[in-house]
């Protein structure tokens, strides 16, 4: 007897032959998972980029407010003897706003294309309509402290003119919260809010601001060197001098001398 082995891959009954294939929803729910994973991908890379955005821009602003106190150090600490300080302050309402002065620092630059001297800065806070404040450093090219407003003791008038027009205006901070300084008089011990006396500098500058809505509040004291004013140094010198050497005596009230040549003595009797 012959027996025939019975193949598999007969076709069907009709003579159609049915493979596995793909349908056409497993292909859409493929395409949708694909799209879902690109999403969550370009999802997390957006906000890791705006992460990174947020912290380089903290840093520079950071970097840029501990430049504007090293500014304010540095000028601070190297003031000459006979600079003159002035600070005003004004009640705005919600702010207090104030003009801090100083001359006789002598600043040359070139602005516009032209050497240019400063004979007066002026740090000023400048209100804006957002509710925050511009700290704006202005550059005069003449004196502008009054020097008839001046006293001999602290007042609370602006003694600051108001004609003199800047040459030059720059923006070092902005969107600042609040900018307030306090004055420490070496010779009382005490603080105050301006500072308008010819002839002293203060102490000490101490300076309280905030940056921002929610920025923390900043206290930061800069120290001034007493320094002697070279005009007046240069007077003490000279009386010194004069002391030392004595007064000179008048020619007609010395007494006759003998001369180069004097007469030889009559003879003898």
């Amino acid at each position: 007897m012959i027996v025939f082995p019975i193949s598999t891959n007969a076709p069907q009954a009709g003579g159609k032959d049915f493979r596995k294939g793909f349908t056409l929803l497993e292909l859409v729910l493929a395409l949708l998972l694909i799209a879902l994973l690109v999403g969550m991908v370009f999802a997390t890379a957006r906000t890791s980029l705006v992460l990174g955005n947020s912290v380089v821009e903290t840093q520079n602003e950071e970097m840029l407010h501990q430049a504007f106190f090293d500014l304010l150090e540095n000028r601070f600490g190297t003031l000459p003897g006979n600079t003159r300080l002035d600070l005003a302050v004004t009640d705005a309402g919600s702010h207090y706003l104030s003009d801090l002065t100083m001359e006789n620092v002598p600043l040359s630059f070139t602005w516009g294309g032209q050497e240019r001297t400063a004979k007066a800065i002026q740090l000023s806070t400048v209100l804006k309509r957002s509710g925050f404040l511009d700290i704006v450093l202005r550059y005069y090219e003449n004196e502008i402290i009054d020097p008839d407003s001046s006293s001999t003791s602290g007042s609370s008038f602006n003694s600051t003119a108001v004609a003199e027009e800047p040459f030059a205006e720059i923006t070092l901070l902005t969107d600042v919260a609040y900018f307030e300084w306090q004055v420490l008089d070496g010779r009382t011990m005490e603080y105050q809010y301006d500072w308008d006396i010819e002839g002293r500098m203060p102490l000490q500058m101490e300076l309280l601001c905030a940056f921002g809505a929610e920025g923390e509040e900043i206290r930061h004291v800069f120290w001034i060197p007493s320094r002697q004013d070279p005009e007046i140094f240069m007077r003490q010198l000279q009386q010194n001098r004069g002391a030392q050497r004595g007064p000179r005596p008048d020619r007609d009230d010395e007494p006759p001398g003998p001369g180069p040549n004097p007469p030889p003595d009559p003879p003898g009797p």
